[in-house]
């Protein structure tokens, strides 16, 4: 027996001998080896992630602001000082520690970039002018200011209309914030200065919230890739509703955990309806939060007292949004209702990279644009329905279903899809998904096992898919034959277009025309003949020259310029190439 034992203890101590290196590693790794192993990797990916955008920002800093350029060149040690104790320092406390200081040099990097670029682009100076209205007393809804928008920075939304809104169509928190920072300091950067003390407290409430594993996570997220202070130093209302969105989703099923709201959970009612008083976006996040919150509360409590709890919680919200908004809707109802829903029924030009896409950028057009809006919101009420049926299920994802419905959407831009994306995080890290395990779920007479329930989920989007085929199948409604007169050699440019148009649909289209280069469209062109509606089924000759009198055509062989004609009333699009001749005409 002692021989065999100790022959099967050498054949073990062999056998250790030649374990691989690799599967040594793996041994001692993990949570038996390094407990804050994942901890330090989430440390350093933060810490790398401080170098996204700070040449540039020091390359700027140098021309304009040395003494900032500097202050970001002691910023690179700090972050090499970083990356080094991430890997080498010992301990839980010692790992939080550099995490506090990856968070803080984010914000001396966040503050430096916003030192060298405050001015704020076209919703930046939208929310300053209404700043300055109200520290005056005036109203800023209803109100034009179209001489806002005569600087590059200040983007124009253009809408299907042949026009454009000069008018603020926000919700007023930002720039009530905004207002005693006008009046005080007398700059045109008051709004920017909101949005952006707004990001930084933000990210230092998400990072004391989210468990110390997550905390650099939260600082890579909000501040250190670099998006979201873009937006925020562009003046971005939706970062203040971004920052108040934060405590609410950390840990939202604990909401009204024993039919007690309490103090806590009144305060993330009043953060929440401040959120929607802020800006838009809230208000699509809200419902998935309401329809979570209440299937979580009836899993524990039974129906009524569920009810009740999110009664209380809805209540608060709903009070907090209603006083910040009270002033301005007696200001003038009207005004104030349309400014609020402007986002939403503006009929604002095509952009973006979602489905709109195939009749914007890669097809003749579509006589059915309107079916694109009408898929967003049926995807919107198919995944609030979703989450009601399956919440165990969808209940950890509900920060990021809201933003599927913009993908559908004519406006689909990427800053609806990222500008939450913190909540994201939020979620993940405090909302597992065994807290949603005793949620409550409706009961479907029939309806057991998965192959039944992934049915009825496909069926809940098979609405929104039909209509984004309809839109996207769409013929346009005008045949356009363009006659473009160039001129110039070197140069060319487009100084007017003649355009042979024959509406193929049965409505009257009152046309406006524009060019598209790539992605974006340019300002309205002036039409000069032609009439202004098109009878159904029937032909006309238009002439139309650019806004400025001339447009510059692409020189390179794989760049290419459209004419594009757009009616608001059906939303319609038909596109047609500008062909450049051989040998430009004119001098």
């Amino acid at each position: 027996m002692e021989k065999r034992d100790a022959a099967t203890h050498s054949i073990g101590l062999r056998r250790r001998e030649r374990t691989p290196p690799a599967t040594a590693w793996a041994l001692t790794s993990g949570n038996g080896g390094d407990p804050q192993h994942l901890h330090r990797g989430m440390t350093l990916i933060a810490t790398i992630s401080l170098f996204i955008g700070t040449r540039a920002a020091w390359t700027r800093a140098m021309l304009l602001h040395p003494p900032v350029a500097g202050v970001i060149s002691l910023c690179y040690a700090g972050i090499l000082v970083c990356a080094v104790l991430a890997l080498a320092v010992r301990g839980r406390q010692a790992l939080v520690r550099v995490d506090a200081a990856v968070l803080v040099l984010a914000v001396i990097l966040v503050v430096c970039g916003y030192w060298l670029s405050h001015i704020g682009t076209d919703e930046g100076v939208l929310t300053e002018q209404a700043a300055s209205e109200i520290a005056r007393g005036h109203a800023i809804y209803g109100q034009p200011w179209p001489w806002l928008f005569g600087t590059p920075n200040s983007g124009l939304t253009k809408t299907m209309s042949g026009s454009a809104d000069y008018t603020y169509g926000y919700p007023p928190l930002t720039a009530l914030l905004a207002a005693p920072v006008h009046a005080l300091l007398d700059t045109p950067a008051a709004a920017t200065m909101v949005t952006m003390g707004a990001l930084i407290v933000g990210t230092v409430a998400l990072w004391l919230l989210l468990p110390a594993p997550w905390r650099s996570a939260a600082t890579a997220v909000c501040l250190g890739f670099g998006i979201l202070p873009g937006y925020a130093r562009s003046g971005y209302p939706s970062i203040v509703a971004l920052a108040l969105l934060m405590p609410v989703v950390v840990r939202w099923p604990d909401i009204g955990a024993g039919a007690r709201l309490g103090r806590g959970g009144a305060l993330r009612a009043v953060c929440l309806g401040a959120a929607c008083a802020a800006q838009q976006l809230a208000w699509f996040v809200a419902p998935f939060l309401l329809i979570g919150l209440y299937a979580v509360r009836r899993g524990e409590l039974g129906a009524r007292p569920a009810a009740a709890v999110l009664a209380r919680f809805t209540g608060v919200a709903a009070l907090t949004w209603a006083a910040v908004n009270a002033y301005f809707a007696l200001q003038g109802f009207s005004a104030w209702l349309h400014g609020l829903l402007l986002p939403l029924n503006q009929k604002a030009i095509l952009h973006g990279q979602g489905l709109m896409g195939i009749s914007y950028y890669f097809t003749a057009g579509s006589s059915r644009l309107d079916y694109y809006s009408y898929a967003s919101e049926l995807l919107l009420a198919g995944l609030l329905a979703a989450t009601l049926l399956f919440v165990r299920r969808l209940g950890p994802a509900l920060t990021v279903l809201p933003w599927l419905s913009f993908y559908l959407a004519t406006r689909s831009q990427d800053g609806y899809f990222l500008m939450m994306t913190p909540l994201w995080l939020a979620a993940a890290a405090t909302v597992p998904s065994s807290v949603l395990a005793h949620a409550w779920q409706p009961g479907i007479p029939h309806l057991t096992g998965r192959p039944a329930k992934a049915a009825l989920a496909v069926a809940l989007l098979v609405p929104a898919l039909l209509c984004t085929a309809i839109a996207a199948s769409s013929a346009p409604p005008l045949r356009m034959t363009l006659a473009p007169r160039i001129t110039g050699r070197s140069h060319p440019s487009v100084t007017s277009v003649t355009i042979r148009a024959s509406n193929a649909t049965g409505t009257a289209l009152t046309p406006h025309f524009a060019s598209r280069l790539g992605q974006g469209a340019s300002n309205w062109w002036n039409i000069t003949a032609g009439p202004t509606t098109l009878a159904p089924h029937s032909t006309a000759v238009y002439v139309v020259r650019p806004e400025t009198g001339h447009r510059t055509l692409p020189t390179a062989r794989n760049e290419h310029m459209y004419l594009i004609a757009v009616t608001g009333t059906p939303m319609t699009i038909s596109t047609a190439p500008i062909d450049i001749p051989a040998q430009p005409l004119g001098r």
